[in-house]
């Protein structure tokens, strides 16, 4: 009778009213300051290291814990997400980032520092999975993938701003580690909005019972004894569409990680200056997020191919004229016009693999699902660097990038194949519907 009761809740979330400005403090401002804090620290943690005595291997490996945190910490986040709710979740991910970064700030050596910013990785895979499984929760489907794509654009825009005010900081201080600071800050910040912000998926729920008649209680919170074994049980009972789509997902990770470490590396092979190269970058990024609704848009009006196929097409035919482009003459104009297309092409599919895994995930209780969804795109990113440089090291950049060419549309074929047999088109707004 529980899961009736619910399954009316659930059939009625596209009826019920739902405004933009009910998501702006509890979902998008605390996305932006945890994020623009964490866009502070990335380009600064080799150098921190470095400066403790690490060697330039050792910094990259300290750099990548980050990864490696939220690689690791994507699965049991999602039973913890279940477990306490998505609000709770977050805050207690920032407070621990807050843990972290005071280590990292601290550290006498380079291994602290490492334990420093594995607990950073670590919060950020539950802050990450908690926003997406309240946006699952709470965004009616036909403006879902606006949604998420919008939630992703703000996570973009803090990891722009980040290294800015990162900048002005070492300026204006002189100290490297001091920009440990400005996350610790925008941690605290996002957890006491949370705080402060009341949870509109309480209002929601009174709404829903009280349309329905029914009283039962929010998903998660009865149902998520049971779910205790769900940390693995969930793996195993979605593991179709986690061996089918989940691979696609970690093709989208991998070929979108290859892009931000092969534009630089490849900036470096033909000699363009770091000015430039930061400058080219810099408009490129600019390109890709300003298309962050756009794609929403496009998802939720044509489908979820519409938005991931030309993404994914884009990045990797992008790839395999950059691979081209090595031997021919003016490498310096086609290396701006095609890092200018991969962003475009990426900008295309913003917020793809967030909206998917909503898609897919069980409405009545979606954190253990995503967190195993996040896992295979998670795992694609921190894959794709390695095989790059690896790659680069045994043949050339070139080839590298011709691989991970390949790799791209290899992963938008498994898109066109799989995402209509598990994900039905999106509910179309109707009229006077946001």
């Amino acid at each position: 009778m529980w899961e009736r009761g619910y399954d009316q809740l659930t059939m009625s979330t596209d009826e019920l009213p739902f405004k933009w400005s009910s998501i702006a403090l509890p979902a998008f401002l605390p996305t932006l300051l945890f994020s623009t804090g964490e866009g502070a620290i990335l380009p600064i943690i080799p150098t921190v290291a470095h400066s403790m005595g690490a060697t330039l291997a050792i910094a990259g490996l300290i750099a990548s814990m980050i990864m490696v945190g939220e690689v690791f910490g994507d699965i049991p986040s999602g039973w913890l997400v279940a477990r306490v709710g998505e609000r709770t979740a977050m805050i207690g991910g920032a407070l621990v980032a807050v843990v972290g970064l005071g280590i990292a700030t601290f550290a006498p050596n380079p291994l602290v520092l490492g334990v420093g910013i594995l607990l950073v990785g670590l919060s950020t895979a539950v802050f990450a999975l908690a926003r997406h499984a309240f946006m699952t929760s709470f965004v009616p489907e036909r403006v879902r993938a606006r949604a998420l794509s919008t939630l992703g654009g703000t996570f973009r825009a803090g990891y722009f701003v980040g290294p800015l005010i990162a900048s002005l900081v070492i300026s204006l201080t002189g100290h490297t580690s001091s920009v440990f600071w400005i996350d610790i800050v925008g941690c605290l910040g996002a957890a006491i909005v949370l705080l402060i912000v009341k949870d509109p998926a309480e209002a929601l729920d009174a709404l829903r019972s009280q349309r329905s008649g029914a009283h039962q209680l929010r998903p998660g919170q009865q149902e998520v004894e049971d779910e205790a074994r769900g940390l693995f049980a969930t793996v195993w009972s979605n593991r179709g569409v986690l061996a089918r789509l989940g691979t696609g997902a970690g093709l989208i990770g991998a070929i979108r990680a290859s892009r931000q470490v092969i534009l630089p590396l490849w900036a470096v092979s033909i000699g363009v200056s770091d000015s430039n190269t930061a400058l080219i970058i810099g408009i490129a990024g600019a390109i890709d997020f300003g298309l962050f609704y756009t794609s929403g848009w496009i998802m939720d009006r044509w489908g979820r191919l519409a938005s991931a196929l030309p993404s994914m097409v884009g990045l990797g035919v992008a790839h395999l004229l950059l691979a081209i482009s090595f031997g021919l003459p003016d490498r310096f104009v086609w290396f701006v016009t095609i890092a200018m297309f991969m962003s475009l092409a990426n900008g295309v599919g913003s917020g793809i693999l967030m909206t998917i895994g909503s898609d897919l995930a069980d409405k009545s209780n979606p954190a253990p699902f995503l967190g195993a969804w996040r896992f295979t795109g998670d795992i694609g990113s921190a894959a794709a660097p390695v095989l790059v440089s690896v790659l680069t090291g045994l043949a050339t950049i070139a080839i590298a990038s011709g691989v991970m060419g390949v790799i791209g549309l290899v992963g938008a074929g498994m898109l066109l194949r799989y995402v209509p047999r598990y994900i039905t088109r999106p509910v179309r707004p109707q009229p006077g519907q946001t």
